[in-house]
């Protein structure tokens, strides 16, 4: 007998649903890749073709994109904001007015004041050159390093949301414990807590990705969901015979994971088989049937149309009990964030 689900209808990208005050895409875009020289290969002649794609995902009604002050390697750092906020001014389909950029202020071990955030705000809006954010957001939280830093950080993040630079706030890489902390904090201050940013895939689910999202739902927060694809393991683009990974630390990260997910892998092809999608739409699918907002990263034209093909419908409740059960007999999981919080 298959598990029942409440029936959800299909959202396609010109739906929208609620993230705190602003509507977003069921699906946004991440652009850590755009500027990133280490993991992701990126130099500056694949600037057009990342315009190319920005311009075809929200011509398509895709409105929602994910950067972070420090996207972007050495002398790069800010380009993901850069390249975003160009891409923007010169977007000549729709209404500019409606796209949100959600971005990420790092944790420097700097940054020990509120206005040191409010500051890093400012520069993130510089380059975007944009007037007001649609969500500002700590990219990781402190507390695994510098506990007495956190409090300055949070009175940084309520007073962007103060002072009118951002519509909204959220965190990244927050686990249960510290996301009840912040979330009280905020409230205490007059500040509503939007959205929380964490690894979430059907390669890292267990029992931490569930217990954020638990919490998440009984707070009102809305669950962002980064690597839905798991780094491009859940792609099916490599195997665990594969002899050519991606080269630098993702390729090392490949050679580890990939030999125990072979079940999980095997189960995303079949139901990709009989669906006529790909691996990837299937798992960014999963992600959306949770109630989360994936933001599958992307950096080409190529990529853009093929998540596009994860929207426009829904998985059955038996094929999302077989690949979660797939998932959890996969001996390997994703390696969690060194700065996911507990």
């Amino acid at each position: 007998m298959s598990s029942l689900l409440p029936f959800m209808p299909a959202l396609w990208p010109w739906d929208k649903v609620k993230l705190g005050p602003v509507k977003v895409s069921p699906m946004g875009l991440g652009t850590w890749a755009w500027g990133n020289t280490l993991l992701w290969g990126y130099n500056p002649s694949m600037d057009n073709e990342l315009q190319q794609l920005f311009n075809f995902a929200t011509s398509k009604g895709v409105n929602f994109f994910d950067t972070a002050d420090s996207y972007g390697t050495g002398k790069l750092n800010g380009r993901s904001e850069i390249l975003l906020g160009k891409f923007i001014r010169e977007f000549q389909q729709g209404t500019q007015k409606d796209i949100v950029i959600a971005t990420k202020f790092a944790a420097y071990p700097w940054r020990v004041t509120p206005w040191q955030m409010v500051q890093a705000c400012k520069g993130s809006l510089r380059r975007l050159q944009l007037e007001q954010l649609g969500i500002g957001q700590l990219h990781w939280s402190a507390a695994n390093y510098a506990p007495f830093q956190e409090q300055a950080l949070w009175s940084g993040l309520a007073e962007i949301y103060k002072e009118g630079l951002v519509k909204a706030v959220g965190v990244s890489n927050y686990g249960p414990k510290q996301l009840v902390k912040i979330h009280k904090y905020l409230e205490k201050q007059g500040v509503p807590l939007s959205s929380a940013q964490v690894q979430f895939s059907l390669l890292s689910m267990g029992t931490d990705q569930m217990e954020v999202k638990s919490v998440c739902d009984d707070l009102g927060i809305k669950v962002i969901a980064y690597s839905p694809l798991g780094l491009g393991m859940l792609t099916g683009k490599y195997q665990a015979s594969s002899t050519i990974f991606p080269q630098g630390p993702r390729g090392l990260l490949f050679s580890r994971v990939l030999p125990g997910i072979t079940p999980l892998l095997d189960a995303l092809e079949e139901i990709a088989r009989k669906r006529k999608k790909t691996m990837s739409q299937v798992a960014i699918n999963w992600c959306i049937c949770k109630g989360t907002i994936p933001i599958p990263g992307v950096k080409t034209l190529d990529q853009a149309r093929e998540n596009l093909g994860a929207l426009g419908w829904r998985l059955s409740s038996d094929e999302i009990a077989q690949i979660e059960a797939a998932a959890a007999n996969s001996p390997q999981k994703m390696i969690q964030n060194i700065f996911q919080t507990k």
